[in-house]
C-alpha cells in the first residue's frame, strides 16, 4: 500500500487552549509528519499563492470571507498524479466547519476512483466539522473512512491516537 498525505497547516499565530500562540510549525503539518513516520506515506503541503496573514484574526477574516463566497483560491502547486497511491490522508485545520478553501482547489481536481480516503483534522472545539461530509462529495469513488480530530493544543502528545486511527480504519 502507498500512502501520501495532502494537507494544509498554518503557522503563526493560532488559537490554542483558549489563547492565542505562536506556532513555528502548523499542528496539521505536525500529525502530516506522524502519519509519515507510522505509514511512510509521502508529503504534499497545499499552499495558496497568497499567503494568509500571520495575525490569527486577519486570518479568521478573509477564511470567513472565502467559505462565504465559496472561493477557490490559487495555490501554487496541484500533486502530481496521484495514480500510484492507495490510500490518500487528508488534513488541515477546521476553519468556520470545514477545511481551508485552498483545500478544495486541490481536491476538486483529483480522480478519486478506486482510492481509501483517510480525513483529519486539527481543531480547538469544533472537531471534523462537515469534513467527512465535504470529503464524500469532493472525493466521488473514493472510500472515505472515519475521520480523526485533534485539538491542536494537545497535538504534541497525539502520536499514539493517530497511529490508533490508522490501524483500525486501514485493515
Amino acid at each position: 500500500m502507498k500512502s501520501i498525505v495532502l494537507y494544509f497547516s498554518k503557522k503563526g499565530q493560532n488559537y490554542s487552549g483558549g489563547s492565542i500562540v505562536n506556532l513555528t510549525k502548523g499542528n496539521t503539518a505536525a500529525v502530516s509528519e506522524y502519519i509519515r513516520d507510522i505509514v511512510g506515506a509521502d508529503l504534499f503541503e497545499i499552499e495558496p499563492v497568497n499567503d494568509y496573514p500571520i495575525d490569527y484574526y486577519e486570518c479568521t477574516d478573509i477564511a470567513k470571507d472565502e467559505l462565504r463566497t465559496n472561493a477557490r483560491p490559487s495555490v501554487r502547486m496541484l500533486p502530481d498524479n496521484l495514480s500510484e497511491y492507495d490510500t490518500v490522508f487528508i488534513g488541515g485545520p477546521i476553519w468556520w466547519g470545514t477545511y481551508p478553501m485552498p483545500m478544495f482547489t486541490v481536491l476538486e481536481q483529483i480522480d478519486w476512483s478506486g482510492k481509501t480516503v483517510m480525513p483529519f483534522s486539527t481543531h480547538e472545539g469544533s472537531g471534523l466539522g462537515s469534513v467527512e461530509r465535504d470529503m464524500k462529495k469532493l472525493c466521488v469513488g473514493a472510500n472515505v473512512k472515519p475521520g480523526l480530530a485533534i485539538y491542536g493544543s494537545s497535538v504534541v502528545s497525539a502520536k499514539s491516537d493517530v497511529e490508533k486511527w490508522i490501524k483500525n480504519n486501514l485493515k
